[in-house]
């Protein structure tokens, strides 16, 4: 994240922050109970690792403390919401839809839903979603607007968050969209030039990557911002958003013939044809007319994972080939030269890790069960949590540090800081649990759980997670990913699921083993 781009706060450090807010505690080591008289769920999370638990703990201080009132403009209210972290005073759009898309939307639905809405403004009588700084990947607003339906079953949003969708997706077909390529253009995951090799590192100095276009006027892409890149995690955002409008446009009008469908058809195809790389088992970082990067792309490869633009061989290449280093997955990899000056020195975009990457791996290890390579990035995560006492932006990737990485700053090459108390890296943890460890899945018709327990866990016991009407208590034990038997309110059941009607208090047990 680009700390100078963005309108921050004092950056002293806060060793006691307390706020009352309506209807929760923002204390990390508050008791999670249902309160009956807000029809508030508090989750909470046990395991038999003592590191695990109280990294989910901090997880919580971190993500309510960062629940702060924020003006709506379409509303024209002030309300609570989601804030990018501690030293910021904004949501910011793609901070906003993950961090609803890792917890918000199941913790705090109405705060989920301020969040969304606060990214949304008024262009030409339409609602749409438009980001000055971070533009390329703004589409990510559907994906968190769908896990927010899908959690809540809130029809009046969904019909704003498909008039949303549809107006966003059709400004960047006719802004950003290269026919010859069937791609859309723009920067990958990172808007700091450190991420970038060839000609995109080229900035004139300055860290923003997006100030390539004034820098390098006569390479500049036509019509739209300017940026010929065509990213891997971006195309895939973009072909996700498609997925969702389909899905939308089925909830509300029946539609199953849906000209999203075939779109999102088409784009899978040219990921997968343009930005696969069979020579080295990984997407591309990203292509242009000229040129393309093979860095690894962690984010990419995960987002491709998760969406199924990956098939089972693809996925299974990616878990061989991508890199990982001892704090976990890097969001790139090899390291840039011109930052690695020495075996300690990593760039702030390139070879570090950043935790709501990491939420995105251990999902998507989980869905092919690679309890290896989730646990590692799990333990890592909650170590460096507990030592910290909070989730921070960034971490080296050789010691685990809190760690902001090398960057250019009016011209020059400097260290970075790292911002404390990071939402979306303390709702990355909250993911992993879910998604990964518990691998609730989520869909219109209901939601269902296929856990993958690593070895250094037994049981594990989520409590109080809000599913639309109902409240879930899912309890898992033993390790593996092949469910043995499964009970639901103490009766046998065939299927760990629940259908979206669903009411009330549930409970769920399931009993895992390894093949």
């Amino acid at each position: 994240m680009q700390q100078n781009n963005r309108n921050m706060k004092s950056r002293a450090m806060v060793f006691v922050f307390v706020q009352v807010v309506s209807f929760y505690c923002i204390c990390g080591s508050c008791s999670a109970k249902y309160n009956h008289s807000h029809n508030q769920v508090f989750i909470e999370f046990q395991t038999d690792n003592d590191t695990i638990n109280k990294a989910f703990r901090i997880a919580l201080g971190d993500f309510y403390t960062n629940v702060q009132d924020y003006k709506i403009p379409i509303l024209d209210t002030i309300s609570p919401v989601v804030m990018a972290g501690l030293e910021y005073d904004s949501p910011w759009t793609r901070d906003a839809a993950i961090n609803c898309w890792n917890a918000a939307s199941f913790m705090v639905p109405d705060v989920a839903k301020n969040t969304l809405l606060s990214r949304i403004v008024q262009q030409n009588d339409s609602l749409i979603i438009r980001d000055k700084d971070n533009y390329w990947d703004a589409i990510i607003w559907c994906t968190g607007a769908w896990n927010y339906y899908l959690f809540t079953g809130d029809h009046t949003f969904l019909e704003t968050a498909f008039e949303v969708t549809k107006n966003t997706l059709s400004f960047y077909e006719r802004t950003e969209f290269n026919p010859s390529y069937n791609l859309f253009r723009g920067l990958a995951w990172s808007d700091g030039v450190s991420a970038f090799e060839g000609k995109y590192a080229n900035t004139g100095g300055s860290s923003a990557a997006i100030d390539w276009v004034k820098y390098n006027p006569k390479k500049k892409s036509t019509p739209g911002y300017g940026i010929p890149m065509m990213a891997t995690y971006t195309n895939c955002l973009y072909y996700h958003a498609y997925v969702v409008a389909a899905k939308m446009e089925q909830e509300l009008a029946g539609n199953q013939n849906s000209y999203f469908a075939y779109k999102a058809t088409m784009l899978k195809e040219a990921i997968n044809k343009y930005l696969w790389n069979p020579a080295t088992g990984l997407y591309k970082f990203y292509i242009d007319e000229d040129e393309e990067s093979n860095l690894q792309t962690a984010y990419g490869n995960a987002l491709a994972i998760i969406f199924g633009i990956a098939d089972k061989e693809q996925a299974e290449s990616i878990f061989k080939n991508q890199y990982v280093s001892p704090a976990g997955v890097p969001c790139g990899w090899p390291p840039l030269k011109r930052y690695h000056t020495n075996k300690n020195t990593f760039a702030r975009h390139n070879a570090v890790v950043w935790p709501q990457i990491q939420g995105f791996w251990v999902q998507a290890a989980g869905q092919f069960c690679q309890s290896g390579l989730l646990w590692h990035e799990m333990i890592n995560l909650a170590k460096h949590a507990v030592r910290d006492m909070q989730f921070a932006e960034i971490y080296h990737p050789l010691t685990g540090e809190i760690y902001g990485g090398m960057q250019e700053s009016k011209g020059k090459v400097t260290l970075w800081e790292a911002t404390n108390r990071q939402t979306w890296s303390a709702t990355a943890y909250i993911r992993m649990v879910v998604y990964g460890l518990l691998g609730a899945k989520i869909d219109e018709q209901g939601i269902c759980f296929s856990p993958c327990v690593p070895v250094g866990l037994h049981q594990l016991t989520l409590s109080n997670l809000k599913y639309r009407d109902a409240v879930l208590q899912i309890k898992v034990n033993g390790n593996g990913s092949t469910i043995k038997n499964i009970m639901i309110d103490g009766k046998p059941s065939k299927i760990a699921s629940f259908n979206k009607d669903i009411e009330g208090i549930h409970t769920i047990e399931i009993n895992v083993a390894n093949n």
